[in-house]
């Protein structure tokens, strides 16, 4: 399709609705008894009709208490099942969703807070104990409260006021409040280069785009596994939220586990799941046996896609893989679909369920998207090609087009509008950048294939992916100078041991005479950041190389770090 008007394409991405909350409506009233959630770690079930109804209540209870279209509820929380039912509640009540890294606490914690500026801080027990270290710089923020999940104390926390949590859990009416595809939805954090991370605004039609090519692979019959946290688009939106949109279950646990994930699989009967890069080598390193095949796992994501994609595959059993291009400003904007296993080598027949076989290659074919022979895809990072709803280019340095086969940075532009960001929020200088063109710019290097398609080649910048968390080397040194022995810190990544992913390195200049050591700056890491965020190696240093206009020399370090290590 080359010719589309604009409407032809609203009406293609629309044609099974526009938004999440109309989705969840819709299934309520259509198949109330059908199971909506399976919160694994309280091993109960939630109908469409259940989850309907408490998402329904909640966001009552939240305009009872105050809260407008527009304002924004800041969810901090390792309890997914908590985190879907706000993220719900919010849209129902016209408010804005903006999860937090529940990994994060002090700087890290504060920074995101003070730059959401939400008017509802929602916690739970277990981290409810960091918010009185960052209540200080949050004091200027005079309409923040506080909840806690489970916790009908009234007395403030950390000098904030805080909102019993029967308060908001209450029978209430649900508000009046209509939702169009324009409408702020979240805002999502993601890392800085060269500066601090930046908040994602998206619409609710970015919901919609993002998850267009990951609802081509289910039906209501089956079931996706998640694992991912809440405050990542990709637990969120492409596991629970796709869930929702085709009236599936979404199976829903609050962390990864290589020990338990198969015995999960099995508990629900799960048919779809989202592999993360560092998920993939703790599977393959459990010993091999017969019984590998013998499970209902038959569509898999596999985000970004390992070279041997097709081993996984063919090991356990898994009847197609899917990849792309994934992000948080730009949605899913690229797409191809793998058939990986023979006819009688996937999924066990007396196991198979939900959308297979023709019926799954017939509609992502439907949707547009490519449908390939995976042993045909012989290279790492292979993304396919563009979506019905956005072009897209691979751009020099001047922004000019480099010829196929030659990396530089992807490009994309929607077609229609609202289905990627609108904004970082706070920060229009880097959304204007961002935009520059017309074009959005990913800040991933990648290529164009003679055929067309593309393959991620690497990152761009300073950006770093650990534990299928990204970040950036500026937080790690913002982190790390604050030690008051640190005067600079230079830091950069190495490729890890273990699947795609990095390891990070950091080179250190302490004050002069002081006597810190490696180690007990391995020991401040371990009590400021979050453990994705520490580095795995740290080196004291007498100076860090520069330009003649003082810009660090990373790659002069890089080359030392592996002189060291070879």
């Amino acid at each position: 399709m080359t010719t589309e008007t604009t409407t032809q394409l609203e009406a293609l991405l629309t044609a099974d609705g526009t938004t999440l909350p109309e989705r969840l409506d819709h299934w309520a009233q259509a198949t109330p008894q059908a199971i909506c959630l399976y919160d694994g770690e309280t091993d109960r079930e939630y109908t469409y009709a259940e989850f309907g109804a408490l998402t329904d209540a909640v966001a009552g209870s939240l305009a009872r208490w105050g809260i407008v279209p527009g304002d924004r509820i800041s969810v901090f929380t390792t309890n997914s099942l908590l985190a879907a039912t706000l993220m719900f509640a919010c849209w129902k009540a016209g408010a804005i969703y903006a999860p937090v890294n529940f990994s994060y606490r002090g700087r890290l914690l504060s920074y995101q807070l003070r730059d959401t500026s939400p008017r509802l801080l929602v916690t739970d027990a277990e981290l409810v104990e960091r918010i009185p270290e960052v209540a200080g710089d949050l004091a200027d923020d005079a309409a923040l409260s506080v909840a806690v999940f489970e916790d009908d104390a009234e007395a403030p926390v950390g000098g904030l006021p805080r909102v019993p949590w029967s308060a908001l859990t209450q029978q209430a009416p649900r508000p009046d409040v209509t939702i169009g595809p324009a409408d702020p939805a979240n805002i999502v954090y993601t890392s800085g280069t060269t500066g601090p991370a930046k908040g994602v605004l998206q619409p609710h039609l970015w919901i919609n785009q993002y998850t267009y090519g990951l609802r081509s692979l289910i039906d209501s019959r089956d079931v996706v596994y998640n694992d991912l946290p809440m405050y990542h688009v990709g637990g969120a939106f492409a596991n629970v939220g796709r869930a929702i949109w085709k009236g599936a279950e979404a199976a829903i646990w609050n962390r990864f586990s290589p020990s338990e994930f198969w015995s999960r699989i099995e508990r629900r009967g799960a048919t779809a799941a989202i592999l993360l890069d560092v998920m993939i080598p703790w599977l393959m390193k459990a010993p091999e046996s017969e019984a590998d095949r013998a499970n209902t796992l038959s569509k898999v994501h596999m985000q970004p896609l390992p070279l041997h994609h097709a081993a996984v595959a063919q090991r356990f059993g898994f009847d197609a893989v899917s990849a792309g291009f994934g992000q948080t400003e730009s949605g899913g904007p690229l797409k191809i679909v793998m058939l990986e296993t023979a006819e009688g080598e996937g999924t066990p027949e007396h196991l198979r369920k939900g959308l297979l076989g023709d019926e799954l290659t017939a509609a992502c074919q439907e949707r547009g998207f490519s449908v390939v022979d995976g042993t045909t895809v012989t290279e790492k990072g292979a993304m396919g090609y563009p979506s019905h709803f956005v072009e897209a280019m691979i751009v020099d340095e001047s922004d000019a087009e480099c010829p196929r086969g030659v990396p530089g940075e992807l490009v994309v532009r929607p077609k229609i509008s609202h289905i990627m960001m609108t904004e970082y929020i706070g920060k229009p200088e880097a959304t204007a950048t961002a935009w520059r063109g017309g074009w959005f710019h990913t800040g991933d290097s990648a290529l164009q294939n003679p055929d067309g398609s593309f393959r991620f080649v690497d990152r761009m910048g300073d950006r770093i992916r650990v534990k299928g968390e990204n970040l950036s080397s500026f937080q790690v040194e913002d982190l790390l100078n604050g030690h008051p022995d640190v005067q600079m810190t230079a830091v950069f990544a190495i490729p890890s041991s273990e699947g795609s992913e990095d390891d990070i390195v950091a080179y250190v200049v302490l004050v002069e005479g002081s006597r810190t050591t490696e180690d007990d700056l391995h020991g401040f890491a371990q009590e400021q950041m979050p453990k994705f965020m520490r580095p795995a190696h740290i080196r004291i240093v007498a100076d860090i190389p520069r330009t003649p206009t003082n810009k660090i020399e990373k790659y002069k370090l890089k080359q030392d770090f592996t002189a060291q290590t070879a």
